[in-house]
């Protein structure tokens, strides 16, 4: 959930580090702070509650810091509130050495009161203090920093991510890794650790991925990477696709709103280069043989959007593959004793690749013998590496916190794998096949002129943007999509919002609809469409005001009933959630916009979560 980024080069550090920062606060903070040595081995810390701009006005008003070695961190508090002492970077008694760290240290009490009664004061109530007292008490006692980190690493229990400096060795670096992610970069100006290649992308693409366990000892001009029996370890360097200027604004007032108007060029991405002469090409799965052979099980594990994605993908896989699927909360999953077997399959979803609940679930899976195909966008991350075959969406980078063109395009991948998968099976006829591959080839086309009619959601939130509370029907796969869309409308304008299956509304939330409450009716499922029509008559006898979502074929059977009505272009069933999502987006964007809210980094959500 937090930021890292640090540099060991032939530059100043300090102004590298904030932008690097600065490149990593969509994953959310609520902290932020530097550690720089100086070339005389002065061990010098600047940090603060609040935004970077309160950081940065603080590194200008006093001493400059100067030194060309540095680590730098944005931090989401878990242990600790949010002030100036729980922020990193952490220092240890001595005054030799600073650390910055992501994840969770599950020990940490037991370390802090067994140090405690060694004499070390803690100053902080955070767990990642627990490591740089560790660090220093272990150096004190080997004079060996490597000794020191090794004594740590074996004795923490939990995930980490850190960098490190010590003032005794002024040009060097060390990070550290386990179930938490953190990259290298390798540039011409020196060398660099990140918890994102985001926030590297202004200085160098190439890079490597820390694994678990590993160790990296950063110079200006060296870097080497130790395995848990401190050998050196052989790494590929991967060169990242994306440019700067696709982690930028590029003119929008948000990354959300641009992510959102990506979606045609981000979809045709996904999609493009898997059909072939009207052939859906799935080319891992080709290159992985009899790897779907004799499954009979399918479990969707993710968390958050990606969740309603696989909400989504159960409706698909189960129509095109007759396979038992089931869609499940990663944090859910390793507790719930799930069915696992040789004839599993496992689909892990995220768009980090990083999310540690889909991670352990991954893991879960692997030990009890199922096959793990997941679906990421973030090329060489945990998830990625871990999986048996990984599809990636291809979608560039997102930085608003709230997912966009990263549904959308697993969505499609998704539906691309269904497909595939059920073509391979013969458990779909040609006919359908056709229209589907169809469809996926004018999606682009389609969702860019539901983009189109920006200012009819824009006006339509401007309407509807001061209720206190909203809730979403829908029946089948409009159900699914209904998560979705009260999930966006939540978590940017912090209204209460809830999704019902249509269908249930009679057996008991059919009580909270009173006059004047707002009902998104979802309607774009024609096999259903005359019952939707019914859930919507009932909470419109009640007093609601209906917002409905049709498509060109449904429209004629709601518009009757609906107070105002979004129409999107008709597409095959399995197809038209990628569309509906846009509407939703949108609609959450714009009441977002007109409630104030700060869109790209709302209240208390990061990026990526990378502690359960």
């Amino acid at each position: 959930m937090c930021g890292i980024i640090g540099f060991a080069g032939d530059k100043e550090a300090v102004s590298i580090l904030v932008e690097g920062l600065k490149r990593l606060e969509y994953r959310g903070y609520d902290s932020a702070g530097v550690a720089i040595v100086s070339p005389e081995g002065e061990l010098q810390v600047k940090k603060s509650k609040g935004r970077l701009a309160v950081l940065e006005s603080h590194l200008s008003e006093e001493k400059p810091l100067r030194g060309k070695i540095g680590i730098g961190h944005t931090r989401w508090a878990t242990h600790g509130e949010a002030n100036d002492q729980n922020a990193h970077p952490h220092v240890g008694q001595e005054g030799k050495i600073a650390v910055v760290h992501n994840g969770i240290i599950e020990n940490y009490l037991e370390i802090k009161n067994s140090l405690i009664k060694k004499g070390i004061h803690f100053t902080s109530d955070t767990d990642t203090e627990v490591i740089v007292q560790l660090l220093e008490y272990y150096y004190k006692k080997y004079n060996n920093l490597m000794d020191a980190v090794y004594k740590v690493l074996h004795r923490i229990k939990g995930a980490y991510a850190m960098g490190i400096l010590c003032s005794d060795c002024p040009g060097q670096m060390l990070a550290a890794r386990k179930d938490a992610p953190l990259l290298i970069g390798y540039g011409t100006d020196g060398n660099y650790i990140a918890s994102d290649v985001t926030a590297l992308l202004a200085h160098t693409r190439k890079v490597t991925y820390l694994e678990d366990d590993e160790v990296a000892v950063l110079t200006a001009d060296q870097v080497q990477i130790f395995d848990s029996d401190r050998c050196l370890a052989e790494k590929i360097i991967h060169t990242v696709a994306w440019d700067v200027a696709a982690a930028e604004k590029g003119g929008y007032s948000h990354f959300m709103l641009k992510e959102i108007m990506e979606q045609p060029e981000a979809v045709q991405k996904t999609i493009s280069p898997r059909i072939m002469e009207g052939k859906i090409c799935l080319e891992e799965l080709e290159q992985a043989g009899d790897f779907l052979e004799n499954i009979t099980r399918i479990y969707i594990v993710a968390c958050g959007s990606a969740y309603h994605v696989g909400m989504i993908g159960k409706y698909t896989l189960e129509k095109m593959l007759h396979i038992p699927t089931e869609a499940c909360l990663a944090s859910e999953f390793r507790y719930s004793e799930p069915l696992l077997g040789e004839s599993t399959l496992v689909i892990v979803i995220s768009q980090s690749g990083e999310t540690l609940d889909s991670m352990a679930a991954l893991r879960e899976a692997k030990k009890q013998g199922a096959k793990v195909l997941s679906i990421v966008n973030v090329m060489g991350s945990s998830i990625a590496r871990e999986s048996d075959v990984v599809l990636y969406t291809w979608a560039g980078p997102e930085i608003a916190v709230a997912t966009t063109k990263a549904y959308t395009t697993q969505m499609v991948l998704l539906v691309m794998f269904a497909v595939y998968y059920g073509e391979r099976l013969q458990r779909i006829g040609e006919k359908e096949y056709g229209e589907i591959v169809n469809g996926l080839l004018q999606l682009p086309e389609k969702i860019q002129r539901v983009l189109d009619d920006v200012d009819e959601f824009q006006k339509t939130a401007a309407k509807y943007f001061n209720h206190s509370s909203v809730f979403y029907i829908g029946r089948n796969l409009d159900y699914a999509l209904g998560l979705e869309g009260s999930l966006k409308l939540k978590e940017i304008s912090y209204i209460h919002s809830e999704s019902y299956a249509a269908g249930e509304l009679k057996h008991g939330t059919i009580s909270l609809i009173e006059p004047g409450t707002l009902v998104i009716a979802l309607a774009t499922y024609a096999p259903l469409i005359e019952k939707t029509l019914s859930n919507i008559v009932e909470v419109k006898s009640r007093g609601a005001r209906v917002i409905g979502l049709a498509t060109e074929e449904t429209a004629p059977v709601i518009k009757d009933q609906a107070t105002d009505l979004f129409v999107i272009p008709k597409v095959h069933p399995v197809l038209q959630p990628v569309l509906g999502v846009v509407p939703l987006q949108l609609y959450a964007y714009y009441v977002a916009l007109n409630r104030g809210c700060d869109i790209d980094k709302p209240r208390n959500l990061a990026k990526s979560v990378t502690v359960e």
